[in-house]
């Protein structure tokens, strides 16, 4: 004969305690939220994610509901809330010298023109940093310390937090050339062990700031290189004709685009030349250039 305790107390078990569920229309209220702030479409299937997501800070805030969550975040002067409601639905995991064919590209093809010149490198939707930082190891490595510089911007002020401490896993690290985290990586001690630090020299080349990838930037500011990648899958197709408008108007002419090798630009009408899959560079004023 079963024992009717026993199965009760299974049953609790197998139940995740104090999960609060989300409900299809505050989902989507959570959903118009992200798009209209970021442009970013999260799709049905995210719901689960956007639960497991947000769950914590529902108990952080001692909330009985999704519903109460969202009038906590909406009531007049929540802002910051609003940003960490962001921040919480809008991090991705990265890695040092990630799709390393645009790096060599970007060595081998990009950056001889610019040797003993002025170079400005934009890297878009940074997250945690590992991007900037690699892409200021691949400067250093073509060009020395020249007159160059790199500017990080993700809409998330926690993971720029964690850029500018510049402190990652090993495990980040695992593709980079082993005489770049030799020469740009400090290797942490004690309470730092298992981790590296990115030199302060490479550091002093590198700005992080909060940008939204929906606004301008600011008035005359343009880029000879801008890094774009992992960010056009997140948005639909009049999202992206905003994007790529406002990143257009961001390079000098002849200046260099990159998005990720699992991106495009179909569909999207633009002046940018494609150089190669993933590689666009906006005309030049010269004649005869690209």
């Amino acid at each position: 004969m079963a024992n009717p305790e026993g199965s009760r107390a299974r049953a609790c078990v197998m139940q995740p305690p104090d999960v609060v569920p989300l409900k299809e229309r505050e989902f989507e209220r959570l959903r118009r939220f992200i798009h209209e702030q970021t442009g970013i479409c999260l799709a049905p299937h995210k719901r689960q994610m956007v639960s497991a997501r947000l769950q914590p800070r529902l108990r952080q805030l001692g909330l009985p509901s999704f519903a109460a969550y969202l009038d906590h975040v909406f009531a007049p002067g929540h802002e910051p809330e609003r940003q960490h409601l962001i921040d919480l639905l809008t991090t991705n995991e990265t890695y040092f010298y990630r799709e390393p064919a645009h790096f060599d590209y970007l060595r081998e093809h990009v950056l001889p023109d610019y040797r003993g010149r002025e170079l400005r490198l934009w890297s878009a939707a940074c997250s945690t940093g590992e991007e900037v930082y690699t892409l200021a190891m691949v400067l250093s490595d073509a060009l020395g310390m020249g007159d160059w510089r790199v500017l990080g911007t993700d809409i998330s002020q926690r993971v720029l937090e964690q850029a500018r401490q510049g402190i990652y896993p090993l495990e980040r690290a695992r593709h980079l050339p082993r005489h770049w985290l030799e020469r740009y990586c400090l290797k942490g001690v004690r309470t730092q062990a298992g981790k590296l630090l990115i030199d302060p020299r490479l550091k002093s080349r590198v700005r992080l700031e909060q940008h939204n990838l929906l606004q301008s930037r600011r008035e005359g500011e343009r880029f000879d290189i801008i890094f774009l990648r992992n960010v056009l899958i997140y948005f639909d197709l009049p999202t992206k004709q905003r994007v790529i408008d406002l990143i257009f108007e961001s390079l000098r002419p002849g200046g260099w685009l990159f998005i990720s090798h699992v991106e495009s630009l179909h569909g999207i009408d633009t002046p940018l030349v494609m150089i190669r899959p993933s590689i666009f560079q906006r005309p030049s004023t010269r004649r005869g250039a690209p």
